[in-house]
């Protein structure tokens, strides 16, 4: 008999800021695995941090330090020009920041993962994915990165010694290179449920998926990620996840 799929669901939460919120938080972790919660450099404060945590740990849901570029005014998605010195002091900065709230609520910290402009820059750019491995490696040793499949930076934090957790976008179009789109091409973000489960599906079960031009590409992950400000998240979320266990694949964290 062949081993049960498995594969993690993450999803980007902790995203508003003060009053404001932009997603169905507390909805989606009931069908998610994991949770990439905003450090304050995006998004975030500490009264939404704490909130978030506590609602995560009380779900057993996995959580991440989603670390960003600091730039609240554009929500992280602003491609900034920082040195290796300052990646690693702002990496800290905000891992430990949520640290700190995952102890308060008798939960640790599982993951790392960058977000928007930063994901992307750390994908290709080899100064700034030695540096997250220096800031990963000088604060805890033992904790993954989340990053994305079949990136250089795969291989670069790898022979760093930081352990990495490959990841497949499901609601996220990508190029011919298997990167993602930039979301101001029109089709970069998929909102289409049955297309977006059938994606995931295939994702888990390593099968290919088509390019934002209609070509077959393998994405090779371990976790899946849905965004939270998608239009329709919550739809999105549970439409994945019962196609995933309808399917007999093991939604589980790698925690």
């Amino acid at each position: 008999m062949s081993p049960r799929i498995q594969i993690d669901l993450n999803c980007d939460m902790g995203e508003g800021f003060g009053p404001y919120r932009v997603a169905k938080d507390e909805e989606l972790l009931g069908y998610v695995t994991s949770a990439n919660i905003a450090c304050g450099f995006h998004a975030g404060d500490p009264r939404t941090m704490d909130t978030t945590v506590a609602l995560a740990a009380s779900r057993g849901v996995a959580i991440g330090a989603h670390v960003s570029y600091p730039d609240l005014v554009g929500f992280g998605r602003r491609h900034l020009q920082l040195s290796p010195l300052e990646l690693i002091t702002d990496v800290t900065y905000q891992i430990g920041a949520l640290q700190a709230f995952c102890q308060r609520h008798g939960t640790r910290m599982s993951y790392i993962k960058a977000h928007g402009a930063l994901y992307n820059d750390l994908a290709i750019d080899a100064t700034l994915s030695k540096a997250m491995a220096s800031a990963v490696l000088e604060y805890d040793p033992s904790l993954p990165v989340l990053t994305l499949a079949g990136s250089p930076s795969v291989e670069i934090l790898g022979e760093a010694g930081v352990t990495t957790i490959s990841e497949g976008f499901a609601d996220r179009a990508y190029s011919s290179e298997g990167r993602l789109v930039s979301r101001t091409v029109p089709g970069s973000v998929v909102t289409d449920p049955a297309v977006v489960s059938a994606r995931g599906l295939a994702l888990a079960s390593h099968q290919p998926i088509n390019d934002i031009d209609g070509a077959p590409i393998i994405v090779d992950c371990q976790s899946i990620c849905i965004h939270s400000d998608s239009p329709g998240a919550l739809t999105l979320a549970t439409a994945i996840r019962a196609t995933l266990e309808d399917a007999n694949v093991l939604v589980t964290s790698f925690r």
